[in-house]
């Protein structure tokens, strides 16, 4: 089930130039510690290249702080502009440039190596506070002054400071200074915490700080999906740190095992209440009711001349009130009273610089309560109160009280505009700041690490804003720019961001599908934007983008090129079409420009004919649009046709398809006509064709070499050639092919005199020499290898449609069918051959890429268990989701694949919801958003057949007066218009429609016409349905057990509706050299350099935190993959550790019930067994277990892989009874989904023998032993020794069956009142269910001898050289990269044996 994240087909890692080896200072572990590890980045090199250098041991757990977060962490109270987020990511970063001296030290260092040192300079520093005693404080050199604030503003004894300077030796340090360039600081220097007088800014984040640190266990902001704050439970679940517990054995007498009912085997109540399970330390602790703004405020101007700053109002716990001044000095108790300002200190004087000291004064509760607060909220893991780069929301919450909260209310009602940043006087300009971060130099890996923070830092920035400018625009509190116009066509700009909504705006897609095109475009946009920024070409920008659906709206929100709203769009456009191809310009820097991404993106550059008849080169389609801003930047936008046309969903008249798509049913009429190939398909397509152009030049030189003898040098010299072509280069040594005759001939009399001229020096009646003879037969020879190059090179190439025919080019023209689009020759055979191209591509998704889906579903290597991670594969091949009925079709003729099918119906009818979810809130006011959402959800899964909507009392009168004025409706077209369609939704009209929806869209006849037929028919939960419609339309329901079979009242009421959240779509920046050190490592784990593999994850997990800061889902791939490191390499601790965060993070990043966050459960079970915490281990499982429940059910051959787990930790604590139920269980599923032969289910029947065997029933255990037995003799034959272990195992079981049954004989003989004697069964050993453990998770550990060790290595280093060689030849191939992964694993070396992950053995383990 586990699927790597970020392994793809090419694993080589190829930089345009090659990196310099670089040593890379990184810091990295727990709060208040810091960590210094130097690497040597140059490791990284091809994908088959050894290291054989040693490498330092990696630390333990390479991690950023809380504290250490720059930017990542507390970001709303630190936010900077693009400039200062560039500057503040060069924090943990020192270069110095070794050899640049001279202009020959310049050239040397392209030739040799440019090395980057990292000085490492960690040291503790002394911190000095007022009213605490000095503290030391471990430092870097490469940080900055501002980061030590941040450790201050976090550490339990000085969170309470924000208005603070840092001195040393009486200087004042700046922020921004990074600590080795502050003079005289070093090991055992002081530093001194002042207080600094407050400014109103100071004072309102204080007020801020403060609200944070009262409100940080408090889940409400995770729940509300607000602040970037996230839930996780897996301390809930393990009832404490796991962290804490493992250095403690657990004593398997006092492990409570007994699971939950919902979590039997076979349980029918699929609860939604476990979910998120409630904390018993949920309660926080309440330190005050209330902490707001006076209503005295501002303060008058005599009083701002006294330095009063701002007025508070404070209740307390003891419910007394009070009224603070906020001064330049600090806060202070007055005496003003709710009716009376009297702004003098009150007496006794209380006065604090900061608020928490002056309410511990003033409240004994308050002090009390908030130091119990201060240390559960230390206690937390880091993990659990770091903030998400991007907010994750929950489809279910419970019901949360609703407390009072100043800071909150404050940041609703008024403008945040200027203030949200912390940026006095100005907004963000975001379209600069984008540009500025990608503008950065990235020549060498510190330089790249920097550009890429600050492009992630800036991007997360900017999706945040993004997304609460369209929820204002649809909620309608953004006046649009353009008023006047119909409600579709307004646009608007918020904070420096462009909002337009997707409905088709003047008719401008009328022929493409209207308003179903205009919303499918930004998302085709989208992927444009994504190519081109994959590409990164300098010089060439593209505007941030970001896709919003809200309330069945979409939104696109866009940064502002500058000066593009001063001007028409016609006098903006320098390059591409306004009107899809009638009139077209181009620009030649445009296309100096987008030729760099010709080959990258496969776009063909083509000529089209404009509206004044002249032919117009461009290299992209006519749609897309380039602009020059006022900034002098080269912008592209309209990138929704990047790649080319989906013919499969483009019928056109005289145009036939490939016999493979017609007998599917293709080409089908789509709803619109922007359908597109996805970038996936487009490189699959073009590595096939590279293969089979290999494959006929391959068979073209062999023809060669039997026709006629040809010298190692000649072949050689064809085979470079080939290489050459293959590459869409021309060989240096390859004489200029034309078939332009005139040119050949120039050629020929160009060279006639220098090849004439020996002849004619010769005297009369003299014979040409023997020299000159050999010169000729040699010249003569070189003309054939010339001509039999060609000819090897054009059959190859016309054999796989090349455009070309002396090279390998397979590119595609987007516009090859474009409607309105004037092609110069378009009844020529180049043409012909581009879209011949075009429908080649089509043909190989169909015949190719979805037999492909379905033959790696069969082989098990892909395991979907839910919508998602049913997309996520399909896409990963290239295939779009409107096949999914076709891929349903096939997988319907598979029984071993039902699960799939099952999840690809539900998917459909989730989708085909998901549409008409989309019309039918566009008709809904604001005041019944949450009777129309219940209604929906009682008509899609209610079992009761006549459900009305919850209206609220005054909706009738709305209802029965007249239409509204006409000017309000235009200013507030969305939030305030009336519509009662929606009312008259019926269950049977729902699912009308979404049968007709599903066969429209994806062309599957759904033989159900209600939620319980389709349940009954395809064996889906309404639990699973609920979930996946949830997330799909953004709707948050109560967390309550929801009775979805009653016939006599709605499932849904409109107080089950908690929430609307907006479905957030946008580009997430790639941390490229992170990739590689990570793609590098799974490529060394695959050849069995675990070690080396190991410092290369290690690695990339520094990198990525680098980029990334402390939080990302790829940093949770790093971290579970060095757990899974850590585990085989006999460190099960660490692996402990690492899991244990790669769990949090999942849960954080991709949210608590996410496909692989179940995993990570899965694997944190094992690796706390394998640490003695056998309680945890279970616990740990049947989590795991109820989540698989809700999200997919029980019939899923994942499940057999968790109940064996299950069944082999009970039967490792003596709980043989609940273990069989689950080892049972598991056994029909692998019969069902793997076949009653399978190995799988040979190794369920030895389980459940010993499981038998250890209750006393020798004769069941005999049984299913003897079907093991017989299962490994078919399968692998009698010498095998697994067939042998089941043979010995047989007669062992055998001889105690026979003595049982001797001495129940001896008992029946004698007659006696004697009973049997209780039988001594000790329950198996620890580590022998542990290696079972293993097993069926697919890691096996092999004791190897040094020998044996030394012949693998050997044979390995044979094998990388053999793929470094390839990878120089042609590109890795994604087939390829398959075929390694299930090479033999080369263990670490050892004196006495070594460890590895036998994941060849892909029927007994999982393969994960």
């Amino acid at each position: 089930m586990e699927k790597p994240d970020m392994t793809g087909g090419d694993s080589a890692v190829q930089n345009d130039k090659p990196d310099p080896p670089t040593l890379i200072q990184e810091e990295v572990g727990d709060v208040g510690e810091t960590q210094k590890v130097a690497k040597l980045a140059s490791s990284v090199e091809t994908a088959g290249a050894d290291s054989q250098q040693p490498a330092p041991d990696p630390p333990s757990a390479p991690l950023i702080p809380e504290s250490q977060q720059n930017g990542h962490v507390n970001n709303h109270h630190h936010h900077q502009n693009g400039k200062e987020a560039a500057r503040a990511a060069e924090d943990g970063l020192a270069v110095e440039e070794v050899g640049k001296g001279s202009p020959e030290g310049t050239k040397a260092e392209k030739d040799d190596q440019e090395v980057i040192v990292i000085q490492d300079m960690g040291f503790n520093i002394k911190v000095v506070a007022p009213g605490i005693e000095p503290f030391e404080l471990q430092v870097s050199s490469q940080e900055m002054v501002q980061e030590i604030h941040q450790v201050l503003m976090d550490r339990e004894d000085t969170c309470h400071r924000t208005c603070f300077s840092l001195q040393f030796e009486g200087n004042v340090l700046d922020n921004f200074a990074e600590l080795k360039n502050i003079e005289g600081l070093q090991e055992g220097s002081v530093l001194k915490v002042v207080e600094e007088p407050y400014t109103v800014r100071e004072s309102r984040i204080h007020m801020r700080h403060v609200r944070d640190l009262l409100k940080s266990l408090d889940p409400a902001d995770a729940y509300n999906g607000m602040d970037c704050s996230s839930l996780s439970f897996l301390n809930v679940i393990t009832e404490g740190d796991i962290e804490m517990k493992k250095r403690k054995r657990n004593d398997s007498d006092s492990v409570d095992c007994t699971p939950p009912d919902y979590v039997m085997p076979g349980a029918k109540d699929r609860p939604i209440l476990p979910l998120q399970p409630i904390s018993k330390d949920l309660k926080t602790p309440q330190c005050l009711k209330v902490l707001t703004a006076s209503g005295w405020n501002p303060p008058p101007g005599n009083r701002k001349m006294h330095g009063d700053l701002m007025y508070l109002s404070v209740v307390t716990a003891e419910d007394k009130h009070f009224h603070f001044t906020a001064s330049t000095r600090g806060f202070f108790v007055n005496q003003s009273t709710q009716e009376i300002f009297n702004p003098k200190p009150a007496s006794p004087k209380c006065w604090a610089h900061s608020l928490i000291e002056l309410l511990n004064q003033i409240s004994p509760i308050f002090k009390r309560n908030f130091a119990t607060l201060q240390k559960r909220r230390v206690n937390r893991h880091p993990f659990e109160r770091i903030a998400t780069p991007f907010q994750v929301y929950c489809w279910t919450a419970p019901q949360m009280d609703h407390t009072i909260d100043s800071v909150r209310a404050e940041d609703a009602y008024t403008s945040r505009l200027g203030y949200e940043e912390h940026i006095p006087g100005q907004t963000r300009d975001w379209n600069e700041e984008l540009q500025t971060t990608r503008e950065l130099s990235r020549k060498n890996l510190p330089e790249r690490l920097l550009r890429e923070r600050a492009i992630f830092k800036v991007h997360s920035d900017f999706v945040a804003a993004a997304t609460r400018g369209a929820m204002a625009v649809i909620d309608g509190n953004v006046m649009a720019i353009n008023p006047g116009e119909e409600a579709k066509m307004q646009m608007f700009i918020w904070n420096n961001i462009f909002f337009s909504l997707g409905f088709d705006v003047k008719d401008h897609y009328k022929e493409y599908g209207g308003d179903y095109a205009a919303y499918i475009a930004p998302c085709n946009d989208l992927k444009g934007v994504r190519a081109y920024n994959g590409v990164d070409i300098e010089g060439l920008y593209t505007l941030g983008t970001v896709v919003i659906d809200y309330r069945g709206y979409r939104v696109t929100a866009q940064s502002i090129i500058p000066g593009i709203l001063e001007r028409e769009q016609e006098q903006s456009v320098v390059y591409g079409s306004i009107d899809f191809g009638k009139s077209v310009v181009t620009n030649d820097k445009y296309l100096e420009l987008l030729e760099k991404t010709s080959k990258p993106l496969k776009i063909l550059p083509h000529k089209v004919i404009n509206d004044q008849n002249e032919e117009v080169q461009i290299i992209s389609s006519v749609e897309c649009k380039g602009i020059v801003g006022n900034d002098g930047r080269y912008y592209v936008l309209d990138l929704l046709r990047t790649f080319p046309p989906d013919v499969n969903f483009l019928p056109m008249e005289g145009e036939e398809l490939s016999e493979e798509c017609k007998v599917l049913g293709f080409p089908r009429k789509h709803k619109h006509r922007l359908a597109c190939l996805r970038q996936e398909l487009v490189d699959a397509f073009a590595e096939n064709r590279y293969l089979l152009f290999m494959r006929h030049a391959a068979l073209q030189l062999m023809s060669i070499r039997q026709k006629k003898a040809t010298t190692v040098e000649e072949e050689q010299k064809i085979s470079k050639r080939l290489v050459a072509a293959a590459q869409g280069l021309r060989s240096p040594d390859l004489p200029p092919k034309d078939v332009n005759e005139e040119e050949e001939n120039n050629q020929t009399t160009e060279e006639e005199p220098t090849n004439q001229s020996p002849p004619t020096t010769q005297p009369d009646g003299e014979q040409p020499s023997s020299e000159s003879k050999a010169i000729e037969t040699k010249e003569s020879r070189e003309s054939d290898v010339d001509a039999a190059s060609r000819e090897v090179i054009n059959t190859a190439c016309r054999a796989i449609g090349s455009l070309s025919d002396s090279e390998f080019d397979v590119r595609f023209n987007p516009d090859v069918f474009s409607p309105g689009v004037t092609h110069p020759n378009p009844q020529g055979d180049q043409f012909r051959k581009q879209k011949q191209l075009v429908k080649d591509a089509a043909a190989f998704l169909v015949s190719h890429q979805i037999a492909g889906f379905v033959k790696d579903c069969i082989e098990h290597s892909i395991t979907a268990i839910d919508g998602q991670s049913l997309c996520e594969a399909l896409h990963d091949r290239g295939i779009n989701m409107r096949y999914v009925g076709k891929v349903a079709d096939l997988l319907s003729q598979h029984k071993l694949l039902e699960h799939i099918h099952r999840i690809a119906v539900s998917e459909m009818i989730c989708r085909a919801a998901k549409h008409q979810f989309k019309t039918y809130m566009q008709g809904v006011e604001m005041l019944c958003l949450s009777a129309a959402v219940s209604h929906f959800l009682n008509c899609l899964l209610s079992t009761f057949s006549n459900p009305h909507p919850q209206l609220p009392e005054d909706f009738g009168l709305n209802m029965n007066k007249k239409k509204k004025n006409k000017k309000r409706s235009r200013y507030y077209p969305i939030a305030n218009h009336v519509d009662r369609e929606w009312a008259s939704l019926s269950p049977q009209d729902m699912w009308s429609n979404i049968k007709t929806e599903v066969k429209e869209y994806f062309d599957f006849s759904l033989t159900c016409d209600s939620c319980d037929s389709a349940v009954e028919t395809y064996g889906l939960q309404k639990t699973s349905l609920l979930r996946e419609i949830c997330i799909k339309c953004g709707v948050q329901v109560l967390l309550r057990e929801y009775t979805f079979d009653s016939k006599h009242r709605a499932t849904f009421t409109e107080e089950d509706i908690i929430n609307i959240f907006p479905i957030v779509k946008h580009v997430n920046p790639k941390a490229t050299d992170a990739y590689h050190f990570f793609q590098s490592g799974q490529v060394k784990i695959q050849q069995g350099f675990l070690k080396e593999g190991f410092e290369l994850i290690n690695e990339a997990l520094n990198l990525f935190n680098n980029v990334y800061g402390a939080m990302h889902p790829e940093i949770a791939a790093c971290l579970r993959t060095l757990a899974r490191l850590n585990y085989i390499l006999g460190d099960p601790v660490e692996a402990l550790n690492n899991q244990q965060k790669a769990v949090l993070m999942s849960e954080r990043v991709l949210g608590i019930d996410h496909p692989n966050t179940i995993t990570e459960y899965v694997h944190l079970a094992l690796y706390c067994f394998a640490n003695q915490q056998v309680s945890a281990a279970l616990r740990l499982m049947y989590r795991a277990r109820y989540l698989a429940l809700v999200v997919f059910g029980e019939d899923h051959p994942e499940m057999a892989l968790y109940d064996s787990n299950i069944g082999l930790i009970l039967h490792g604590v003596g709980e043989i009874d609940l273990s069989l139920r689950f080892l049972e269980n598991a056994l029909e599923l692998n019969k069902k989904y793997h076949g009653q032969r399978s190995l799988k289910v040979a190794l369920n029947h030895h389980l459940l023998a010993r499981a038998f065997s250890c209750k006393g029933d020798f004769r069941a255990a005999l049984m299913h032993e003897r079907e093991t037995y017989t299962i490994y003799k078919s399968q692998l034959g009698e010498q095998h020794e697994k067939t042998k272990d089941s043979s010995e195992c047989l007669k062992h079981l055998t001889q105690q069956a026979v003595v049982l049954q001797r001495t129940m004989n001896e008992i029946y003989k004698s007659g006696s009142q004697a009973t049997i004697p209780p039988l001594q069964i000790s329950p198996p050993s620890a580590s022998s269910v542990l290696e079972l453990i293993n097993i069926i998770n697919g890691i096996v550990f092999l004791p190897l001898s040094q020998k044996d060790l030394d012949r693998l290595q050997q044979r390995q280093q044979v094998l990388g050289n053999l793929a470094e060689k390839q990878a120089k030849d042609m590109p890795a191939i994604k087939e390829a990269g398959d075929q390694e992964s299930s090479a033999p694993k080369v263990p670490e070396e050892d004196d006495a044996k070594a460890t590895t992950a036998d994941v060849a053995d892909a029927d007994d383990g999982a393969a994960r």
